[in-house]
């Protein structure tokens, strides 16, 4: 059974061609956002203590709020609760970093940041108006990537919001595909992040082949629920001779596909070093993508079926079709985004 995607020595990881970065995508139709956080009085801010939060990622579900206005959105104040800000000032902190980093990144603060108000009771029919924000899974995410690291809840926001941020990045990217055609490009993306997972292992200490075999074994144990590369390969029936990659569908390549980027986001952002250190991590963010999965109700990798026909089998198929366009002298057409220099990719390296 072949190792997909891993270099022969580990020092063909260096080099590699990076990813890009995925841009998450706001509600254009926000308003823009008022000046209350340059000239709010500070007892608007600090209204009450909040309520100490339930903890789970279920919890960021919970409070996800929904309407025709702005669509899907969270309130700041909800999300404190859940992150365990007891006094709302020192979160309007955290938001206002948010903001910052949100138009550092290019993006328009107001699709992402709406400031309201409304009237709570107070006691004894008593009302005052306290100030929010409506938030997009951008900004939260941007407020929660500036949060307190020292609470649990926070790395499981954390994964949370880059999961649900990435599954919309992908559905947009995936719009209108086939099942086939979403295989070929999430494969052919898998070959360009292992690729780039194994440089940035490499500089964390992962040198040798060996070690980058147990370095991906380490993330499909947490992904898979402890089961390791070969038993994957034994789950689901598949010949020595044959990658576990090229039998996955759509769903399961997204799965390793969010592992393999957060893995090396993880790696890089927190400058681990030491093979054990990489593995451990490694471990972690599979583990927590497979949390996330089972809080928003989706089916454990290993459950989901295997796909009639494999990668290599849909590719040469595809290069069938361009085969007979070029030969009749009509223009090409890519069944997939990317799909030519997809199929390059993943010729170089399952070879």
């Amino acid at each position: 059974m072949e190792n997909e995607d891993q270099p022969s020595s580990a020092l063909d990881a260096r080099g590699a061609d990076s990813g890009s970065d995925a841009t998450a995508r706001g509600k254009s139709d926000m308003r823009p956002p008022g000046a209350w956080h340059q000239g709010s009085k500070s007892s608007e801010l600090s209204d009450t203590d909040l309520e100490p939060p339930s903890q789970g990622a279920s919890e960021f579900e919970r409070i996800k709020r929904n309407n025709d206005e702005i669509g899907e959105h969270w309130s700041a104040r909800d999300l404190a609760r859940v992150l365990g800000y007891t006094n709302y000032r020192n979160f309007v902190r955290v938001i206002r970093k948010a903001e910052m980093a949100c138009q550092n990144s290019g993006q328009e603060v107001g699709n992402h940041f709406v400031d309201t108000d409304q009237m709570v009771d107070i006691g004894s029919g008593a009302k005052r108006r306290i100030l929010d924000v409506y938030l997009s899974r951008y900004a939260c995410y941007l407020v929660i990537q500036n949060s307190d690291p020292e609470k649990e809840i926070v790395a499981l926001g954390q994964t949370y919001f880059a999961v649900q941020t990435q599954r919309q990045e992908q559905a947009d990217q995936l719009a209108g595909l086939s099942e086939e055609q979403k295989r070929l490009y999430l494969r052919g993306q898998l070959v360009t992040h292992n690729k780039q997972l194994a440089e940035t292992a490499y500089g964390a200490g992962v040198v040798q082949s060996s070690d980058f075999a147990v370095f991906q074994d380490h993330g499909y144990a947490g992904l898979y629920g402890g089961l390791r590369a070969k038993d994957i390969h034994a789950r689901k029936g598949l010949k020595k001779s044959q990658g576990i990659l090229d039998h996955m569908g759509s769903e399961e390549l997204a799965a390793n596909l969010f592992r393999a980027t957060q893995a090396d986001a993880k790696l890089r952002r927190e400058e681990i070093q030491g093979k054990e250190n990489a593995n451990r991590a490694h471990y972690d963010v599979g583990r927590k993508v497979r949390e996330t999965i089972a809080e928003l109700g989706g089916t454990m990798p290993e459950e989901l079926p295997n796909p009639p026909e494999s990668v290599q089998q849909l590719r040469r198929r595809e290069e069938k079709r361009l085969a007979q366009q070029r030969a009749s002298g009509a223009p090409e057409t890519l069944d997939t985004p990317d799909a030519h220099n997809t199929q390059k990719a993943q010729h170089s390296q399952d070879r």
